[in-house]
């Protein structure tokens, strides 16, 4: 085992999958209780699915809420769609996971934040060096920014 374990992509991979599971039962059950998420994203990640006015307003990244209004909510291996409404207008998104930034459930205190993902070539370039963290990884974040 030449490079070693990548536990910060292995933590990543797991709470993509998390986020997965909740969201799709989200989508196939609604959400329970007080439970509501405040998800952000990079809006420039490719994949990402949204009007173009809401680009020019958000260049670089953008916090939704799925909380009192959503639908056609779906969810596969890759991301997830949405239909919001800003300002009485129905608007679709196409939000992929490696575009998250954080997701958080003030209702029950819960945050995960993915740290920015350095490119392949970066990694390779420094094979013989061990990185010094994780190059992608989750944890914890703090809910007081939320809190009302």
């Amino acid at each position: 085992m030449a490079q070693g374990i990548d536990y910060g992509n292995l933590m990543h991979r797991a709470m993509r999958g998390l986020i997965q599971q909740v969201l799709t039962r989200v989508a196939n059950d609604g959400l329970p209780g007080a439970h509501h998420f405040f998800i952000t994203f990079d809006t420039t990640h490719p994949g990402v699915g949204m009007a173009d006015w809401l680009r020019a307003r958000y260049p670089a990244e953008m916090t939704i809420v799925l909380q009192h209004w959503f639908e056609n909510l779906s969810v596969d291996d890759e991301g997830f769609a949405v239909t919001l409404n800003f300002g009485n207008q129905p608007e679709p998104l196409r939000i992929p996971f490696d575009a998250l930034r954080t997701f958080v459930d003030p209702s029950v205190e819960f945050g995960l934040r993915f740290e920015t993902h350095e490119a392949a070539d970066d990694e390779d370039e420094n094979e013989d060096d061990p990185p010094a963290s994780p190059s992608r990884g989750a944890e914890v974040v703090s809910l007081d920014k939320f809190r009302k």
